[in-house]
């Protein structure tokens, strides 16, 4: 396959690119991805979370599996994935400055799996802004609205959920070395991609197009 778009996405920022159906897109780094996508002819038709964990009856996607948007119809398939210290997130939102805030009051939570509390709680510690305003200026161009930006895929985000509570516990598993996930453009797509801050942690990211 002939590569014909790669792009560098620095750490807390976005990026938005239209992939045509049959084309391959890779999203590689060593840090947290919020992924979104849109079907590029109609706007509103957007991925959904829930009838991709519905669909195919887990909460946890890999390799064969697909994203669909809230109509039900495939909009990419996943065709390769080396993260394999953990797995990727279908339960969370994404992060903004006023999540982060929110954490830091205690009017909201987020519990480490690993006993560690690396919240942000002095105000020039927290970022500025996160993966929602970073979403929301990728997708601007096409007059997106930030309240119309779905909830993500959220790739190398592994969670800790206990089984019996639903307590989503975050944990500190990511990639070792830079991991991917590629996928395949099951329709014309606008795709929209944030470097998660991660608390400051976060690291930039690389997209690629592939054509057939």
């Amino acid at each position: 396959m002939t590569i014909i778009k790669i792009a560098a996405v620095p750490k807390n920022s976005g990026a938005a690119f239209e992939v045509r159906e049959g084309q391959r897109l890779r999203v590689a780094g060593r840090s947290i991805v919020d992924f979104v996508a849109f079907n590029l002819h109609d706007l509103t038709e957007r991925f959904d979370q829930a009838r991709t964990k519905t669909n195919q009856v887990k909460i946890f996607i890999s390799t064969g599996d697909v994203l669909y948007s809230k109509r039900n119809n495939p909009m990419l398939t996943i065709v390769e994935d080396s993260f394999k210290e953990g797995r990727h997130d279908l339960q969370k939102g994404m992060c903004s400055r006023k999540r982060f805030e929110m954490v830091a009051q205690g009017t909201a939570k987020r519990i480490f799996a690993e006993g560690v509390d690396i919240n942000p709680k002095a105000s020039q510690d927290i970022p500025d802004h996160g993966c929602w305003e970073n979403l929301s200026s990728a997708v601007k161009p096409w007059k997106i609205s930030p309240d119309d930006i779905p909830s993500p895929f959220n790739i190398f985000q592994c969670m800790r959920i206990d089984p019996d509570t639903g307590i989503m516990y975050d944990t500190m598993i990511r990639p070792k070395d830079e991991a991917h996930v590629d996928f395949l453009a099951e329709m014309d797509l606008l795709v929209a991609v944030s470097a998660c801050p991660e608390s400051g942690r976060g690291q930039a990211i690389r997209v690629e197009i592939r054509d057939r």
